[in-house]
Formats: structure tokens, C-alpha cells, sequence
């Protein structure tokens, strides 16, 4: 049984129920399932049903061509119980109806509370699922997924760590991070711990430099109001971009057990190098405000201006940090790594740059400018691009780049299961593997809790501003050692038009 809490709001309709739909059309669900939708609102069964899959806009894609009957057979697994005016009263009347289901349906006991609310109602349901024993394992499972952001601080995460912990063992929380459920992400693993063509090479005497973009061609939206009091690097770098630069980072583990792999990652996110200091801070980050702009003729508007935002905000939309690793692997190798809002395509990929050959053969070649790089696309046009040099046919030896490339597309009728379907799976299947665990949170916020510090209380710390649809301010390419620039990308894995597109 699936306990959606926070059900009425908008991940359910919008996330969590395709990724079911999905699951259900795959034949990939117990077939002792229901889900049971909890919050404040007034809705009977009846209504939810309607509201979430009979009449969902979010669905109406994925209905297309489907019989009535299959519609209708999912349709009645969802269930709905309203809590009434609060969270924090009591769950009397929840856990019976809970009971009676699980009688009904035969779910075995086995329960994942889904709780889509603020953070600040976690300890709150968790203590009153505990006060009606549904922690309790002695009959079935019992497990507990939360939503990001998990904190925000390193002192609020470990508020969140320790309310829950009160209620549930570690072992029964899921702190789920979509990002981890792209299958390019998960690729991070496989490539490098499968093929000795990359393997061997994946440390500081072949590696000159990584970097990691994840660009957004959207503003801020609705979510002004939230947003202000977030900010990109608390909104996407603490958690989704913490964890890909674990994924990199980390020493293989033993196995690929969730324990070993979330060991490693955690070992991974402690070996960063933290800054503290004013003068490291002032060299090794920038932040940075969206201004209005014209965008294929409409004019966009200037962070400050959005629905919801201060006026005279400092949150940052733009986001770049420079970093170190203090181990063998990576000693001395920078880490890069930018996420802005309103940027010219929306894109998330890692770029490893390899060095040059020490001993450079076709030195009057231009190789110097056209180091090996190995791409691997997040989104869009998931994959992975290999940048290697080949003579250009005819007299000498002109060398030029030319790349390798997959593409996820390429597989034809493999389904590439969505984030959350993956997600839902594992919590159902009890693989925590793509979960976060309470330490790899708080040595996340161990790193950037120093970095929102100076930000915030630095003295002389610039916010600069950059048109809506070009890529960051012009001083970001500053961050880079040497000649190096931030490679820009486009909407296809294979472009690379050294220029900046506009879409």
C-alpha cells in the first residue's frame, strides 16, 4: 500500500501518479496494490480518482489508445482519506481505514508512507504514524519516503535526520532525489567502473579538470516566492549536483550492494575540500541574477521583477563553484560546477577534460585547444560523446576532433523508465541504492553550509547580473584555469557550435 500524504497537492497529480500509470501498464506492480491518498482536503474516494486519473491533464497523453476497462482498473486502486484540519491530530481514524484496506486488498502489512508535504511536517507525521504503531515491522514492511529539499543548512538537516530517526530506523527512510533516477545518471557507474578504457584513466595523472552544467531555460515562474528564500545553490547544487559529483568522485565499492555504493558516496562527498576562508570563497565562486531581456522577440522579465521576489534580493540564480578533492585520485584535479536559471537551452551533463599527451607530437596541430573530452548528457538527448583527435585527409598532418556517440534514443524500443518510476520501484522493492542516506546529506551541507555563509554575511560579496538567455555573466569564464572556457551546450549531445544559440 502507497500512502500518499500531501496527496491533493501537485506532485501527486503531476509526478507520482504517471510514474504509477506507467509501472501499472507494465505489468510492474504487486498485484496486491492500492494507493491511499491522504491530506487536508474534502474529497471522497470518488473524486480523487477523478482528480488524479479519470479526468488528470497529466495523463491524458498516456491514455490515448487505452481501453475504458484499463483506465477503470487503475482508476480503482486509489483510494482517499482526509485527514481533517491537521496534520499533527491524531491518526486513529487513518490507520483503521489503512487496516481495512490492507485486509481488503491482502498488501501484507507492507506500507510506504510517501510524505509530499514541507519538510516541516515530517517529524509531525512520522511521530503520529509511530503513535498508531504503523513503524512497526513485525508484520510486513514499513518504509518512508521524503521529498528534497531535505534542510536547509547543515543544523536543519540534522533536525529533519534526527525527527525522523525518533520514529524510524535509517534503514526504513528514503530521501528521494529524482535526479538519481535518470538512467544517465545511474549510467555515471557503469561507465566508469565497467570499461577499462576509462577506468584506469579516471584520476588526477589523466584528468586536467571536470565540469558539470545544469542550465534551466525557464525562470522562476510561480515559485518566486520560494525561490527567494532558496536560491540555485540550495535549490539544485546542495542535492542533485552533490550527488553527481559523488558519482565521479567516489572509489569503487566492493559490490554493488546500496550499502557499499552509498558507503563510497559518503566517503566521496567527505573528501571535498571545504572553504572557509573569505579570500578562497571570493576566488572560487560566483553568483549571479537573471535581468530582463528579449528572448525571440518577447521581452522576459529581471529576477527582481518576478511575481513573489524582493525587489532588492541578493538570491542568486546563477550559481558556479570551483572546488578541490583531497585524495589520491584527485589531488590538484578542479572541479567545476555551474546551475543557473534562464540560460539559453535547458541541459545537464558532465564534462571530463583528459590532459594532453605530455609529449605533444602535433604540437603546430592546434591540439592544445581540442583536449579529449568525455560527455555525458543527463538531459536532454540523454548519452554519451567522445572528443578524440583524427588526421585530416591530405598532405601533412592536420589534426582535427572529431567524437564517438550514444544516445539513449538509439536503443529504439527499450523503454527508458522515467525518474520517478524508478524510484517507486526501488522503495517498493526495498533498494535504497538511489536514496540518499542520512550522513551523504549532511556531508553535502557540510560543504556548501560555508559557501551560503559568505553570501550571506561576507563583506564586499558581488552579485552579478546577466541577460535573461545567454549563459552566466561574462566573468564566469574566469573561474576557469588557463585558456579553458565553460563548454556551452545545445539542445543535441553532438552540437558544438562554440557560440551561443538562442531558443
Amino acid at each position: 500500500m502507497l500512502v500518499i500524504f500531501g496527496a491533493s497537492g501537485d506532485l501527486t497529480a503531476r509526478k507520482l501518479v504517471p510514474a504509477l500509470y506507467n509501472l501499472y501498464k507494465a505489468n510492474q506492480l504487486p498485484e496486491n496494490f492500492v494507493v491511499l491518498g491522504v491530506s487536508r482536503s474534502n474529497m471522497t474516494d470518488g473524486e480523487f480518482r477523478r482528480k488524479v486519473v479519470l479526468e488528470s491533464k497529466f495523463l491524458e497523453e498516456k491514455k490515448k489508445g487505452e481501453s475504458l476497462d484499463f483506465i477503470n482498473s487503475l482508476a480503482e486502486k486509489f483510494f482517499y482519506e482526509d485527514l481533517g484540519a491537521d496534520y499533527n491530530l491524531e491518526y486513529s481514524k487513518l490507520a483503521t481505514r489503512i487496516s481495512d484496506l490492507n485486509n481488503k486488498y491482502r498488501t501484507d502489512h507492507n506500507y510506504i508512507f510517501y510524505l509530499s508535504t514541507p519538510p516541516s511536517l515530517y517529524e509531525v507525521i512520522a511521530k503520529n504514524l509511530s503513535d498508531q504503531e504503523l513503524n512497526n515491522e513485525e508484520k510486513g514492511w514499513k518504509r518512508i519516503v521524503v521529498e528534497k529539499p531535505f534542510g536547509y543548512s547543515l543544523g536543519t538537516a540534522k533536525e529533519l535526520n534526527r525527527g525522523l530517526q525518533k520514529y524510524f530506523k535509517e534503514s526504513q527512510i528514503y530521501r528521494i532525489d529524482h535526479y538519481l533516477g535518470k538512467e544517465t545518471v545511474q549510467n555515471l557507474l557503469v561507465t566508469r567502473f565497467s570499461n577499462s578504457i576509462f577506468e584506469p584513466l579516471w584520476n588526477r595523472n589523466y584528468i586536467s579538470h571536470i565540469e558539470i552544467t545544469n542550465a534551466e531555460s525557464g525562470g522562476v515562474e510561480k515559485r518566486g516566492g520560494y525561490y527567494d528564500t532558496s536560491g540555485a545553490l540550495r535549490d539544485m547544487f546542495q542535492n542533485h549536483l552533490m550527488q553527481i559529483v559523488s558519482l565521479i568522485v567516489m572509489e569503487p565499492p566492493i559490490d554493488a550492494s546500496a550499502l557499499e555504493i552509498r558507503n563510497e558516496k559518503v566517503k566521496a562527498l567527505k573528501s571535498l575540500r571545504i572553504m572557509r576562508d573569505e579570500e578562497t570563497l571570493f576566488k572560487n565562486t560566483i553568483r549571479a541574477q537573471y535581468l530582463a531581456s528579449e528572448i525571440d522577440g518577447e521581452t522576459v522579465k529581471g529576477y527582481r521583477e518576478e511575481e513573489g521576489v524582493n525587489p532588492e534580493s541578493k538570491t542568486e540564480t546563477y550559481a558556479a563553484i570551483k572546488f578541490f578533492v583531497d585524495n589520491w585520485r584527485w589531488k590538484d584535479v578542479p572541479f567545476y560546477v555551474r546551475t543557473a536559471k534562464r540560460m539559453p537551452t535547458k541541459v545537464t551533463e558532465v564534462v571530463v577534460h583528459f590532459k594532453s599527451p605530455h609529449h605533444q607530437v602535433f604540437k603546430d596541430s592546434d591540439m592544445g585547444n581540442k583536449d579529449n573530452k568525455l560527455i555525458i548528457r543527463i538531459q536532454p538527448d540523454e548519452g554519451i560523446l567522445l572528443k578524440f583527435g583524427v588526421k585530416v585527409p591530405g598532405q601533412g598532418f592536420k589534426v582535427e576532433q572529431t567524437h564517438l556517440d550514444f544516445s539513449y534514443s538509439d536503443l529504439g524500443e527499450t523503454v527508458v523508465m522515467e525518474a520517478y518510476e524508478r524510484l517507486l520501484l526501488d522503495a517498493m522493492q526495498g533498494d535504497a541504492t538511489l536514496y540518499a542516506r542520512a550522513d551523504e546529506v549532511e556531508a553535502a551541507w557540510d560543504f556548501v553550509d560555508p559557501i551560503l555563509d559568505y553570501w550571506e554575511n561576507g563583506k564586499d560579496v558581488n552579485i552579478y547580473g546577466y541577460s535573461a538567455g545567454v549563459w552566466g555573466p561574462s566573468n564566469a569564464d574566469d573561474l576557469l584555469e588557463g585558456d579553458f572556457k565553460w563548454r556551452n551546450p545545445t539542445e543535441s549531445l553532438v552540437d558544438n557550435p562554440g557560440f551561443c544559440v538562442i531558443k
